[in-house]
């Protein structure tokens, strides 16, 4: 379903033309979108990214379009992986109390709070590492990433319209809905439509599609159970 064909639909499960709704639609559309992509780890929308820290500096950037981590790794001179671990920030401040001397390749990593460059703070996130960077190194980043929104893609179709238009019809379709403030047995039948629609999209996120994943840590749903004639 491409941006066009879900704009039509909206309009016509609603019934509703009007100016002022049909210039909303991108805002319904883009807060389904977050609904979905917080609430489902698809990793069909996962990003890689390369970058480096510097010696002595122990904070390292978020990308622009970040929305939670996968993995990270450093890689140090010899071209070995080194991934890290996930802390708390006050773990690592207690774990290396020195930043300026508690020095080595990074084990750990937390996210720290907004990127601080001089007095400008930014609205984007930053990592903590420790210990803090002995020299510079190489690090590669896996993360789950904000797509760009079905309503300003170019060609007007991403992953989420091509693959699983319901989840995405139905989360538009609850907000439309509030945005009419429309009776509660209709919002109500939205509301469970999109619900059935995202149980399905979080059994292919975090469970076809995560069945023989490597790492027991992240979430991974449990695959429904088979009738093997035992009754």
């Amino acid at each position: 379903m491409n941006y066009t064909q879900l704009t039509a639909a909206i309009c016509d499960y609603t019934q509703n033309f009007e100016t002022d709704f049909v210039a909303n639609i991108p805002v319904f559309v883009k807060q389904a979108e977050q609904r979905i992509y917080n609430s489902v780890q698809f990793p069909s929308l996962r990003k890689n990214v390369t970058g480096s820290v510097t010696s002595a500096n122990k904070y390292l950037s978020c990308p622009t379009d970040f929305l939670s981590v996968f993995s990270m790794a450093v890689i140090d001179a010899t071209g070995a992986y080194e991934y890290l671990l996930n802390k708390d920030v006050n773990f690592i401040r207690q774990a290396y109390p020195n930043p300026t001397t508690d020095v080595g390749i990074p084990k750990y990593y937390a996210l720290f709070g907004p990127t601080v460059s001089g007095a400008v703070i930014s609205d984007e996130l930053s990592f903590l590492l420790g210990p803090t960077p002995d020299a510079a190194y190489s690090v590669e980043l896996h993360y789950y990433y904000y797509p760009e929104s079905i309503s300003v893609a170019a060609d007007g179709q991403t992953w989420l319209g091509d693959n699983f238009d319901t989840v995405l019809l139905y989360g538009s379709l609850v907000e439309a809905y509030t945005f009419m403030k429309g009776e509660n047995d209709m919002m109500a039948l939205y509301d469970g439509k999109y619900k059935e629609a995202l149980a399905l999209a979080q059994r292919l996120g975090d469970g076809l599609e995560r069945s023989d994943a490597y790492r027991s840590g992240q979430y991974r749903q449990a695959p429904l159970p088979q009738n093997n004639g035992v009754r």
